[in-house]
């Protein structure tokens, strides 16, 4: 197996270990709110606790990064988070629940921190657009993979068995990781200074090119997670559809699945800034889609899965693409706005869900994507 390869599979278990664990309270949110006796806002904070951890984390796990190398930091992570994530189905009360996501969240920063500079470091830039969309796809597999397996065991058993399942399967993920990743060759140690690293940082949000991509992270991902987050609460409720059949809708994240992929091809065909609108704009159509009935809510989670994941793919490999220098610093900022806007914009999505209308709360939605697709049309543009 040639390295390259083997970098490819390793990137695309990291993808799913990471959100096979990250995310996998999300499909069980209504369970959750009957068994521990929740408001729908505290169980999103199971979500929320876990990504905004991660967020705060991901800068200081990028710094360390430059000093211990990409590879070491990554695999730490991966284990120290699936570990743990055996450890939640223990939790007694509510904040016991929320406070163990979010240390979970926090020991994971370290794999999405430094696997985007682990493939510019080590990769060839021609195939570099490829392996992305893999490790881009990899996160939607594991997303799946995190509410399926949930949702299938609640079936038969409970929500602690439930939790427990898929914890299981995120730490063979991390495993397989571990045993595929190359070692590092490109990489050199550097000293860390805080004050150069946050100088680096800040000089990355100076850049016209790269601040509007940060800003892309953190609305795409919060208005992305804000749906997912409650449709299981409009599929039980209002259409009636059980736990089970509900969770399936996740079987919509193939299509994301796919779309990261193909990303990478329609960017080497039409460009990053192309690539990037016409993505956009088919997430606020799918997201406007949900206001309707049960047949056009399925046909705009498609739309909006296979529109947050090629925005998702595009944006993060521009990312790359224009940061020549101080690339972990780049990235990781990319990734903190990332997972910050799905912790506070999905723990706003509580609110606005308990305080609205269903079709109040999509509208919400369709206005941050609506904002998202005149920030990508400025974008191309520029380019």
């Amino acid at each position: 197996m040639t390295r390259t390869r083997r970098a490819t599979i390793a990137m695309l278990f990291v993808g799913l270990a990471i959100f096979s664990c990250l995310y996998t309270t999300q499909a069980m949110l209504p369970t959750l709110v009957k068994q521990l006796h929740m408001s729908s806002t505290q169980a999103a904070l199971t979500v929320s606790a876990a990504t905004g951890a991660l967020a705060l984390c991901v800068v200081p796990a990028s710094i360390a990064s430059e000093r211990y190398g990409r590879g070491r930091v990554l695999i730490i992570s991966a284990i120290a988070a699936t570990g743990v994530g055996l450890i939640v189905p223990l939790a007694q009360t509510p904040l016991q629940l929320i406070v163990l996501r979010g240390l979970q969240g926090a020991l994971l920063a370290g794999a999405p921190a430094t696997a985007m500079a682990w493939l510019s470091e080590e990769l060839d830039s021609k195939v570099l657009p490829r392996v992305m969309g893999i490790y881009i796809a990899g996160t939607s597999i594991g997303g799946l993979s995190g509410r399926l397996i949930p949702t299938g065991v609640l079936e038969f058993s409970t929500w602690r068995w439930a939790l427990f399942a898929s914890a299981c399967v995120s730490a063979l993920f991390a495993v397989a990781c571990i045993l595929l990743l190359p070692a590092q060759r490109n990489f050199h140690p550097k000293e860390i200074h805080v004050r150069s690293e946050l100088r680096a940082i800040f000089v990355h949000w100076h850049d016209r090119r790269l601040a509007p991509l940060f800003i892309v992270a953190f609305l795409s991902m919060g208005a992305f997670v804000s749906l997912y987050n409650f449709l299981g609460f409009r599929l039980t409720e209002h259409f009636g559809l059980a736990p089970a059949l509900a969770g399936s809708v996740f079987l919509f994240y193939l299509t994301g699945t796919w779309a990261s992929a193909r990303a990478g091809r329609l960017v080497s065909r039409h460009g990053h800034g192309t690539t990037l609108l016409a993505a956009c704009v088919l997430l606020a159509v799918g997201i406007a889609c949900c206001m309707g009935g049960i047949v056009l809510t399925l046909i705009g989670i498609v739309a909006l899965t296979v529109g947050f994941f090629a925005a998702h793919s595009t944006a993060s490999g521009w990312v790359s693409h224009l940061a020549t220098h101080d690339r972990a610093e780049a990235s990781s900022m990319y990734v903190f706005c990332y997972y910050l806007g799905s912790s506070i914009l999905g723990a706003v999505a509580g609110v606005l869900f308990d305080a609205f209308s269903w079709t109040g709360f999509i509208l919400s939605y369709t206005a941050v994507a609506l904002a998202l697709c005149v920030l990508a049309l400025t974008m191309r543009k520029e380019a």
